[in-house]
């Protein structure tokens, strides 16, 4: 196939482009900067694109995203809201004008669409809440309609935490009683998602990235040192997670979210590395390797 990726020097998009490239697929690259061969370029904030080189791709990928802030002021969130939609709408709008539409446009949303659950299961047919986390991934879904009426199969994929590259060296520590459930996903399990999900007509829509085996956060510390090799972290209290981190801490340390990839396993697709600590010790492999390949490892 022939793809066109945004977002593919950050630390999913990089291993996903490397993972399609290793598939046989033609890849070209979405760049704000000054566009090399093999690239194209856009600049989203003013709405900018090089919308006559979009002709003719089998299918758009769009994994951009600012760095997150560490506390969510009002400020930062605006910023993460405004980063999202003019991403996914100026892709959305100027495919929807193409002569020679892409079949699939993935875009990256969030597991945070969900509110908390508890102990509950859940699946691409639970609502969203009414957070500032839902709101975000719900808007940025749905700003992406002119690609679906314009008959673009749009695939939205709902990513938990994903591991790999520094990340790695950050788990192990628990917040809170431990007793929230953890979804997580391995960084070349996403790319292997994506390319299924680029050649599975039936899949459209929310689809859940995320391990079928989520883990209580206590259990996740322990597995995830253990796997790698390290000393168990610390406990932080949920007081102390609120105090420093806030909403984010909220949202990502203490909220339980016990999610499954219902229309992922629906489909037929196979996990790679369902077991959390196989995913751990591939994505060490690959890091301490310091080589490109993602499907050999």
């Amino acid at each position: 196939m022939r793809l066109l990726i945004a977002g593919s020097h950050g630390m999913i998009g990089s291993a996903v482009t490397t993972y399609l490239l290793e598939c046989g697929h033609e890849v070209v690259r979405l760049v704000r900067s000054k566009p090399q061969s093999g690239e194209i370029w856009w600049d989203p904030d003013p709405g900018q694109i090089d919308a006559a080189s979009l002709q003719g791709f089998d299918g758009v990928i769009n994994l951009a995203s600012m760095r997150w802030s560490m506390r969510w002021t009002e400020k930062a969130k605006q910023k993460m809201r405004a980063n999202r939609l003019v991403t996914n709408r100026l892709l959305a709008e100027s495919l929807a004008k193409c002569e020679h539409k892409p079949k699939v446009f993935i875009c990256a949303s969030g597991m945070g669409y969900y509110p908390p659950s508890g102990d509950d299961i859940l699946t691409e047919d639970c609502p969203a809440s009414a957070g500032f986390l839902s709101i975000l991934n719900r808007d940025g879904e749905a700003i992406t309609e002119p690609a679906s009426l314009a008959g673009i199969r749009v695939v939205h994929l709902r990513i938990p935490m994903v591991l790999g590259g520094e990340r790695l060296k950050m788990l192990g520590f628990q917040a809170g009683d431990g007793q929230q459930w953890m979804s997580w996903i391995g960084r070349d399990e996403v790319a292997s998602i994506i390319e299924f999900a680029l050649k599975t007509k039936s899949l459209s829509g929310p689809v859940n990235t995320v391990s079928p085996n989520p883990m209580r956060l206590s259990n996740f510390a322990k597995v995830s040192t253990d796997a790698l090799g390290q000393k168990p972290g610390g406990v932080m209290p949920a007081l102390i997670v609120r105090l420093f981190l806030g909403e984010m801490g909220e949202e990502f340390l203490l909220a339980s979210r016990r999610v499954q990839p219902a229309k992922l396993l629906d489909a037929g697709y196979v996990f790679r590395f369902p077991d959390l600590a196989d995913a751990f010790r591939h994505e060490q492999a690959v890091m301490n390797a310091g080589v490109a390949t993602r499907v050999a490892v």
